[in-house]
């Protein structure tokens, strides 16, 4: 008997390692940008929070 084939797409430990290593890129690029984004505010300073709508 043949054993039955599992559905979907298998990755191989290639691809596994790539998908991984190209998730931890895009986490530190969104991480960098929040830091960014978080010491530009800090560098305006408070004022840029009270601000009419």
């Amino acid at each position: 008997m043949d054993k039955p084939q599992p559905d979907g797409i298998v990755l191989t430990e290639a691809q596994k390692r790539s998908r991984r290593s190209r998730s931890i890129a895009i986490a530190l690029a969104l991480g960098v940008l929040v830091v960014l984004f978080f010491a530009v505010t800090m560098v305006k300073g408070p004022g840029v929070l009270v601000r009419p709508m």
